[in-house]
């Protein structure tokens, strides 16, 4: 069966794996930094032979990572999801510049860093009437895998978000030593356990290393506890 006869999507299984159906690409994505550290831009590596589905662990604890062995049920992963179900508008926070505002959803953090460079986006924001500005605020806004930022067209009311791939990236943080989460693009649904299906979205980012507070979406806790995704 091909993408086009079976649906896209990802479900979140009660304390089990995360199920993905629809022939979905999978890669490694690196996070490339500058000489200060600065995350700059993402680098796809690896890519995995085309499955129809897959399972991908989402305890941490499997020896075949990035895919489930079923250790999940010898460590007793509880992998109750506690995130927020109301839609990325109604968690973000904005700023609003002369032509471009900035939401920003705290909570969604993947600790990623694009955020950070060119003296930070949210001091940006008032000055992307520069050229020079507002492309940096523009790429480091669509870098961030987690879409905890996303950058919108005062005048039209639109969000400007740049074209992902429908695919599932592995990030690899090598600044920091650690295995990130998975970074689904291109607006792939996510169902939960219990049949809720969360706000589509072009960029969000899945929980892998199992420590997440935010279930089952990435809070940044991979790069505390040093996650590695290593077999």
């Amino acid at each position: 069966m091909t993408r086009s006869t079976v649906e896209v999507k990802v479900v979140v299984s009660k304390n089990g794996p995360y199920l993905v159906t629809g022939t979905v690409p999978l890669a490694r994505q690196t996070i490339v930094s500058d000489a200060e550290g600065g995350s700059e831009e993402w680098q796809e590596s690896d890519p995995f032979p085309p499955q129809a589905s897959y399972a991908l662990c989402r305890c941490g604890h499997s020896r075949i990572k990035p895919f489930c062995d079923g250790t999940h049920t010898k460590v007793k992963f509880d992998g109750t999801e506690t995130a927020s179900r109301e839609p990325y508008r109604a968690q973000a926070q904005s700023i609003e510049g002369p032509e471009l505002a900035l939401t920003d959803a705290e909570s969604l953090c993947a600790f990623a860093r694009f955020c950070d460079p060119n003296g930070q986006v949210w001091s940006q924001v008032e000055r992307t009437q520069d050229a020079k500005v507002r492309a940096n605020f523009l790429r480091q806004v669509n870098n961030c895998p987690a879409g905890r930022l996303v950058a919108w067209n005062r005048a039209t009311g639109e969000p400007v978000e740049h074209p992902l791939p429908v695919s599932i990236g592995l990030v690899e943080d090598p600044a920091q030593q650690a295995s990130g989460p998975l970074w689904l693009r291109g607006g792939i649904p996510v169902v939960a356990a219990d049949g809720f299906t969360y706000e589509v979205r072009n960029r969000v980012t899945l929980c892998r290393c199992g420590a997440s507070n935010n279930k089952p979406f990435c809070d940044g806790s991979h790069v505390a506890m040093k996650f590695r995704d290593t077999k």
